[in-house]
């Protein structure tokens, strides 16, 4: 099964943000500013080329339980990550 990041919306509430993209030196930022714009409920589908440790553990100090985290595909060169605004 493909989960293709392209498609501009997945499913309602669910928007792609694909990593590969963006430029190294904004790509941090850039993350922490989409997963901000995002409403309770609402899901960023985060796509990488690898799988990016350091972020998540960066955006679990940043914004704790707010944000849940869970994998799509952990295969390599293809992860995607669910990012779920919670309550």
């Amino acid at each position: 099964m493909s989960h293709d990041c392209s498609t501009p919306v997945i499913a309602e509430g669910v928007y792609p943000f694909d990593a590969r993209g963006v430029a190294k030196r904004f790509r941090h930022a850039a993350i922490f500013g989409a997963l901000d714009a995002l409403h309770v409920g609402e899901t960023m589908r985060f796509c990488n080329d690898h799988d990016p440790l350091p972020l998540l553990a960066q955006i679990d100090h940043y914004f704790g339980p707010r944000i849940q985290i869970a994998y799509v595909s952990r295969q390599p060169g293809e992860i995607v990550i669910d990012f779920l605004v919670a309550k």
